[in-house]
């Protein structure tokens, strides 16, 4: 797998193969590493995955942290890799960005995955209050424990994994960190998810409890004009990590090589 990084660019992670080309947009507290268990179930296909602005690798990279910044980024990541046949694979944050990347509809988009995503339009939660609970979810070690055990997964993950999530979530930049809490989760993006001309997967975890399969088939699903909804039974919100299999599965059928 070529690594690469670009002082301008996000770090990002290409392995050639087969197409349309899967790429992988990570969710807040994630990092491209996040798809490892998902995407060594798509042996010999083109993937690219992706360290967000201010997140893993990226957190060096100066703000600002929007939703649009990341999203012209990945189209910037697109552009320095040379993939023009793909699909988007969005997890919650990510998938916020994705429906904003496909709304610019960048050529040779094929298709949009959205996995347990941020919905167009927030769920009625998503109060001021339960936003400044939120931006410190990961202060502190025991803070990110807390809310990976409690509240991110619906089923146990082995230590290494668990490991894993715990060092990317306080693996960014300050002001990475609160972006998306503060402000991302309550942006209303329904004007650009309409603009969203290809197929749509929307992928939900039965139990989980950060975007619940009622969220999504209310705040998301009625602004995709074509779009799939499935639910992945007894797995929380971390859906790359508790169900890699069934998610490689679903993606292969919806985007087959």
């Amino acid at each position: 797998m070529n690594t690469t990084q670009q002082t301008l660019l996000p770090a990002y992670d290409h392995r050639p193969g087969t197409g349309p080309t899967l790429v992988f947009l990570h969710y807040w507290g994630g990092s491209a590493r996040t798809w490892d268990l998902v995407v060594d179930r798509l042996a010999g296909r083109d993937v690219l995955t992706v360290d967000f602005r201010g997140w893993s690798r990226s957190s060096g990279m100066s703000g600002p942290y929007t939703l649009r910044r990341l999203a012209d980024d990945t189209l910037a990541v697109l552009a320095d890799a040379g993939v023009t046949d793909h699909v988007l694979v969005g997890h919650s944050m990510g998938g916020k960005v994705a429906q904003m990347v496909a709304a610019s509809r960048p050529t040779g988009l094929r298709g949009i995955v959205l996995v347990g995503s941020g919905p167009a339009k927030p769920a009625a939660q998503i109060t001021p209050e339960y936003q400044e609970v939120l931006s410190h979810a990961y202060d502190s070690d025991e803070s990110v424990a807390g809310a990976r055990d409690h509240i991110l997964t619906a089923t146990e993950l082995p230590a290494s994994f668990k490991a894993q999530i715990a060092a990317d979530s306080r693996a960014a930049a300050g002001a990475a960190r609160t972006e998306w809490p503060l402000r991302g989760i309550a942006e209303d993006i329904t004007e650009h998810t309409r603009m969203v001309s290809v197929p749509a997967l929307v992928v939900a975890g039965e139990n989980d409890h950060v975007e619940p399969v009622d969220v999504l088939r209310d705040n998301l699903m009625p602004y995709l004009s074509q779009a799939d909804f499935m639910v992945i039974p007894n797995t929380g919100h971390l859906i790359p990590l508790e169900a890699p299999a069934d998610l490689a599965d679903a993606i292969t059928a919806f985007a087959p090589a």
